[in-house]
């Protein structure tokens, strides 16, 4: 279980992911050895998953987003197993979840402009196994995104 000090340090890495240890425990008021530790414990425990780069999609070219809704023709075990492993293997689909009801799931796909998901829509979508329908609503303006849990 968490304390309020380790969720003091998640917070200021939420803000800042490169914070060395020696900035980080004096922002939570710690000496180095301990606030090392209570991170290194929260690496270990699975509460920090891991740390990266926040990449603005657009600075690299990849500036057109859209949500993507997906029903399959069967839900059994088999299809939703080649599917998942399919999209977790797309680099232009930058989130998934699998939905309760109907669709079945949520994909969100980068692209670099309407042309490119047009050709990326008629290559890989269409080929996922199993599905039945797509339908895709495109990204006007992102609002938030990459936020995390709130700690």
């Amino acid at each position: 279980m968490i304390d309020h000090i380790d969720r003091n340090i998640l917070r200021h890495l939420k803000e800042d992911g490169r914070i060395t240890a020696t900035a980080l425990a004096a922002k939570v008021g710690l000496t180095v050895a301990p606030c090392h530790r209570r991170l290194r414990d929260l690496e270990t425990s699975g509460v920090i998953r891991g740390y990266k780069a926040d990449i603005d999609p657009a600075a690299v070219g990849l500036g057109f987003e859209a949500i993507v809704f997906v029903t399959l023709r069967q839900v059994d075990r088999s299809t939703m197993e080649i599917f998942e492993n399919r999209v977790a293997d797309n680099p232009n689909i930058v989130e998934a979840q699998r939905l309760f009801g109907s669709p079945d799931y949520l994909l969100k796909v980068i692209a670099e402009d309407l042309p490119g998901y047009q050709r990326f829509y008629d290559a890989e979508l269409t080929s996922l196994p199993g599905v039945e329908r797509l339908t895709s609503t495109l990204v006007m303006k992102n609002l938030k995104s990459n936020a995390g849990p709130p700690v």
